[in-house]
């Protein structure tokens, strides 16, 4: 980040003006208990806002998320967690504003709300507080892209972000602070490395002479090994509702002999290849499947991975149902918070359980099936690949039931017909439409079936995961007063 100053936490503002406002606080308070007549004191001058394509305040600051997240990479753990950390602090912000000026909230502030100081409210203040908030925390998240992140800021309000507002010391410093020492210490950045198990049906690098992924050719590149040891937002721990099925074999060699694995195996095995070889002839997938799959992939940087994907569909959803700002912060909140947990849960599943199960390619060459196959997930350059991690259970499922429980919970209703868009380049298709959320989870746990990088009973463990993780949410958090 470069030596400007910026606001909140590193802003340098003059002692003595910063003083006299206080003692003009003090005095207006006094006065009004007296009943004193009182002129209100000046207001810091706020340009009018400039044009907006994108009226509500919380939707854009999750579009400049997303184009961070696009700009930046990064794990789907990491990336949620950033989502989390922004919306909640955004939802805090606007629960503050609310009470200050509307005179009640309807719901649970996540960690506190404040009545701020002020006597009238000033021009644009909800878009400030949404604004500066939003703005700080991404800051924060993404020192790297300040220089972007300062462009949206004036794009937004037409002014520099280090500009002078109180709204900064009476509620954004507050709101933004409580969320960063919320957060330290969390354990997001342990930066341990993965050891293998080194046996039959233990996640290893998938890296052949045919299908070289520099990315994942080493143990150690297994991405967030202990995500699932992260603090999360709203469960007591990434194991809070851990699905039962890896440990019912405790063992690798229980689970290579079981019947079950044989039949997950051969379930891909038929659909998720990218073409057919000597030794698998038949390849199941259907046209529209091949479609869906690449639909729902997100898969590299340069996107908004699935959770990306999934507040893009949520942006759409609430522009579709007319949300006021203060309800979008709710919804954006509660979906956010129940994605970063299903991160770590997930993570959970897949590192910290008896069995951090091989990828279906590891399954199938490795186990002696067929040495030709390839999963039909490949890179931009053509070079068929795996996400360098464990397969059980799927990231994509658990973030979708999780998104799709909180939606049909926070409307009260899962058939809500909706179209949903994509980041993916190799996608054939850009926009699909559904007829509730749980078709749309359902879908993007299928998705990574036919990619041929995850076993079915992968998508069922994580819609039945991520489901769990939205109910917890959707019922101890932010709930309706």
């Amino acid at each position: 980040m470069d030596n400007r100053t910026v606001p909140v936490n590193n802003r340098t503002v003059d002692g003595k003006r910063t003083a006299r406002l206080r003692r003009a606080l003090a005095m207006a308070a006094v006065l009004a208990v007296a009943g004193t007549t009182l002129t209100a004191l000046p207001q810091p001058a706020h340009a009018a806002l400039p044009p907006q394509t994108i009226a509500d305040p919380v939707h854009y600051w999750n579009d400049v998320l997303m184009e961070v997240v696009r700009r930046e990479g990064g794990g789907p753990g990491p990336v949620s967690r950033s989502a989390a950390m922004l919306n909640a602090a955004i939802y805090d912000a606007e629960s503050s504003y609310q009470l200050k000026w509307k005179g009640k909230i309807t719901s649970e502030p996540y960690i506190r709300a404040d009545k701020y100081a002020g006597w009238i409210e000033g021009p644009d203040e909800e878009e400030r507080v949404v604004g500066r908030t939003a703005y700080n925390m991404l800051l924060g998240l993404y020192p790297t892209q300040a220089h972007y992140l300062d462009a949206r800021f004036r794009t937004r309000f037409g002014t520099e972000p280090t500009g002078f507002d109180l709204l900064d010391t009476t509620i954004v410093g507050p709101m933004v602070k409580q969320m960063r020492d919320a957060r330290n210490g969390d354990g997001s950045d342990n930066d341990q490395v993965y050891v293998a198990d080194n046996k039959p049906g233990a996640w290893r690098p998938t890296s052949y002479s045919d299908m070289v992924d520099p990315s994942c050719t080493r143990d150690s590149q297994a991405v967030t090994p202990f995500w699932g040891q992260v603090t999360p937002f709203a469960l007591t721990s990434g194991s809070q509702f851990r699905p039962p099925t890896p440990g019912l074999y405790g063992t690798y060699e229980k689970l290579l002999a079981s019947d079950a694995y044989r039949q997950q195996v051969e379930a891909v095995r038929t659909v998720g290849a990218d073409g057919p070889t000597d030794a698998t002839p038949d390849i199941e997938r259907t046209p529209e499947q091949e479609a869906v799959a690449w639909f729902w992939a997100n898969d590299e940087d340069g996107t908004y991975k699935p959770p990306g994907q999934l507040l893009q569909a949520t942006r759409d959803i609430a522009t579709q149902r007319k949300l006021s700002t203060y309800e979008n912060a709710r919804l954006f909140a509660l979906v956010s918070i129940a994605m970063a947990d299903a991160g770590i849960a997930v993570r959970d599943v897949k590192y910290l359980t008896p069995i951090d199960l091989w990828r279906p390619v590891s399954a199938i060459r490795d186990g002696g099936l067929d040495p030709d196959w390839k999963p039909l997930l490949k890179t931009r350059a053509g070079v068929n690949v795996s996400p360098c991690f464990p397969a059980w259970a799927s990231g994509h499922a658990t973030f979708g039931a999780s998104w799709a429980g909180v939606m049909k919970r926070y409307f009260g209703n899962d058939n809500i017909a909706f179209t949903m868009t994509t980041d993916e380049p190799q996608s054939p298709i850009k926009s699909r439409s559904f007829t509730s959320f749980s078709q749309a989870a359902e879908e993007d746990a299928q998705s990574r079936v036919w990619l041929g990088v995850h076993f079915p009973w992968d998508a069922e463990d994580g819609l039945v995961l991520g489901d769990r993780i939205a109910d917890h949410v959707y019922t101890s958090k932010l709930r309706k007063l």
